[in-house]
């Protein structure tokens, strides 16, 4: 009978310890800016760097109505409660505006909703537009250590409903923010414009598709600006630096290229993107010219649909003859 008790009062402390080792746990915070126990703001100077040139991206670059380039950047600082945006999910009205028309007014908006209904926002901040493929702007953030996530958008121009940007980085490092981070950016498709091309006309996605990253190979059409099925992956479109502004050095400024007044073109270093020429089919066979009773020709032509770059495959001929016998001879 006491072997009988002792056993029983075992479980009942072990199931006691277990309770409560479950309640601690489950009132745990949960997501990833719960682990941020940094005392202070932090401000960082965030740069944007266009990468968007003709030799890394030679299919369909655009030189006119309009140039590449790059609309303003709208990002926030926020907690895991709120998201701007995320891969293989559907984007919201907001995003659906910047990306296709570059508005950002809803996309504010709803920033705004999520900070008063939730708390879940610290601050929106913005940066100037590029007007060329490659180039930089930047602004200044606040990261607080119960928002220290960053989320971002940049809309390519031209596209159909195309941006680059970052989803969720957090900045905090457990007790400490982190010094400086780098990410190379790639295009994404926010999923609500059926365009293949930078110039492609507006024409909806019904029913509305997720946010997809666009690859070299993906969307898997000849006709897509990003197409480029010999390359692995796609050289990275641009990148964001955000550095850590000391306390100890308020002037200090971030490295940023000193460009000339008129123009935000920068020198980098980037591999050269081959493109292979793109022909036409054959049109129908002309009609068999020559004297009676020779052997005439006829030719066929097609036409150029791409020109090579960057060392790529030269164009074909574009005209091919062969031998036929005249008709409507007497």
């Amino acid at each position: 009978m006491e072997n009988l008790m002792f056993v029983y009062c075992s479980c009942k402390v072990l199931w006691t310890v277990l309770v409560t080792m479950l309640g601690y746990a489950s009132s745990l915070p949960v997501g990833e800016d719960a682990l941020c126990t940094a005392e202070e703001l932090a401000k960082y100077r965030i740069i944007f760097t266009g990468k968007w040139s003709q030799i890394a991206f030679p299919k369909q670059y655009p030189l006119y109505r309009p140039p590449a380039q790059w609309s303003s950047l709208l990002g926030v600082t926020h907690s895991s409660d709120y998201s701007m945006w995320k891969k293989n999910e559907y984007a919201s009205n907001g995003v659906r505006d910047f990306a296709e028309k570059g508005e950002a007014w809803a996309l504010m908006k709803e920033i705004e909703e999520a900070g008063e209904k939730i708390q879940s926002v610290h601050g929106i901040f913005s940066a100037p537009a590029i007007s060329s493929g490659t180039g930089q702007t930047s602004t200044e953030l606040e990261a607080h250590p119960r928002h220290p996530l960053v989320s971002f958008v940049v809309r390519i121009v031209p596209s159909p409903d195309w941006f680059v940007g970052i989803d969720s980085l957090n900045l905090c490092e457990g007790d400490h923010w982190m010094d400086e981070v780098s990410v190379d950016l790639f295009p994404y498709d926010a999923g609500t414009d059926s365009g293949f091309t930078f110039s492609s006309p507006n024409f909806a996605t019904i029913p509305q598709d997720t946010v997809t990253e666009i690859t070299c190979s993906s969307p898997s059409h000849p006709a897509n600006s990003f197409y480029y099925p010999k390359l692995k992956i796609l050289p990275p479109i641009a990148q964001v630096t955000m550095v850590k502004i000391k306390k100890s050095q308020p002037g200090l400024s971030a490295p940023f290229i000193n460009l000339p007044a008129k123009s935000n073109e920068i020198i980098d270093t980037v591999s050269e993107t081959p493109l292979d020429c793109e022909v036409s089919q054959w049109s129908s066979w002309g009609l068999c010219r020559g004297a009676c009773r020779e052997t005439g020709t006829k030719v066929r032509t097609r036409f150029v649909l791409l020109q090579p770059a960057n060392n790529g495959m030269p164009c074909p001929n574009l005209d091919e003859e062969t031998g036929c016998e005249p008709e409507n001879c007497v």
